[in-house]
């Protein structure tokens, strides 16, 4: 089982093998965690994110899905994004919020990444309660077999954020 981390942060900023980002269905950028990957990255992962529009996901990634790209400006190697699913759109489905932190670690693994940073996917603009996400995102690495990867750092970026997957790793 991988180590856990949890720290307050910027995930753009992390030297990690892979940053997991908090994308949305049309891999195109969009607010929050994305957004920033986005601006941090720079216009090679746009372009990389429609090519997989254009080759792969004509219809956009399924919630609960990952896809890898490079991570071009970025410290870390690759970028994965991930679909988590929106409660203000009638996605509360948990199972759904797992599968979107167990593929981004399936990728990762298969990638041959060590180190992977994870933002709270689903807790920002979906609508998912902190404590919820926590609860499944620690649960879904601990149940991982994540041949490989020796790190998982969650990196939050609020304090409540924070709370939350502290409690939820302790």
């Amino acid at each position: 089982m991988p180590r856990i981390e949890t720290v307050l942060g910027d995930i753009t900023t992390q030297t990690v093998d892979a940053i997991v980002n908090a994308a949305n269905s049309s891999l195109l950028g969009g607010g929050g965690v994305d957004g920033a990957i986005h601006r941090a990255a720079g216009p090679g992962l746009l372009e990389a994110c429609r090519a997989l529009r254009r080759e792969r996901y004509p219809e956009g990634l399924p919630v609960g899905d990952a896809v890898a790209t490079s991570a071009f400006g970025l410290p870390s190697r690759w970028v994965i994004h991930a679909v988590g699913p929106n409660r203000h759109a009638g996605q509360t489905d948990p199972a759904l919020l797992a599968s979107a932190f167990t593929r981004s670690l399936d990728v990762a693994a298969d990638l041959g990444a060590r180190s992977v940073a994870i933002p709270a996917i689903g807790a920002g603009i979906y609508g998912w309660d902190a404590g919820q996400v926590a609860d499944v995102a620690v649960a879904a690495v601990r149940a991982h077999p994540g041949p490989g990867i020796d790190l998982v750092r969650f990196v939050l970026f609020s304090d409540r954020l924070l709370a939350a997957f502290r409690a939820a790793a302790s």
